[in-house]
């Protein structure tokens, strides 16, 4: 039997303005054990940059889940998910500049080309870990422990919330 490699999510970010929305992916990622690497490359502006980082990922033998961190006109998504054979995630950040219409050329990709969309870093981290943790059980153990530390919250915020529906 031979051993299993550690998954990686290379998040690729469109822009150095981009990096805090990227770290804050890269740290949700980490409660997983999950390792990743931020990258800059902008599909408008260095394509065939884009395209070797690209490359140089996909000749990586681990396992991996792409995040893609772009706004805008968000064309690295569907640049990526259209290189790669690995799921690509796009969590582009929201900026009030275009009132949240610019969040369109992220759901809207053409036929054959299919990034997930998730708005939040954290809830993009998680997918990645739901994804790979169907293949590695010690991110799919994490992901479990996750989701019931959620669970206990919820439940002793009702407990703190239902203690004290008389007091008005």
């Amino acid at each position: 039997m031979s051993e299993q490699l550690s998954p990686l999510v290379p998040i690729l970010m469109g822009s150095k303005s981009d990096q805090e929305h990227g770290k804050a992916i890269a740290r949700a990622l980490a409660t997983f054990g999950l390792a990743s690497h931020l990258r800059v490359a902008s599909a408008h502006k260095v394509p065939e940059y884009l395209l070797t980082l690209l490359r140089e990922y996909e000749a990586d033998p681990r396992p991996k889940v792409y995040i893609t961190v772009a706004g805008r006109s968000n064309a690295l998504s569907g640049l990526v998910d259209a290189q790669v054979s690995a799921p690509v995630i796009a969590c582009p950040p929201l900026s009030s500049t275009f009132a949240g219409a610019d969040i369109f050329s992220s759901l809207r990709m053409p036929s054959g080309v299919a990034p997930a969309v998730v708005l939040e870093p954290a809830a993009a981290a998680l997918l990645a870990a739901k994804i790979l943790g169907v293949a590695h059980a010690d991110v799919r153990e994490r992901v479990v422990a996750y989701q019931q530390s959620v669970a206990e919250k919820v439940i002793a915020d009702d407990t703190t919330v239902s203690s004290a529906r008389g007091i008005l």
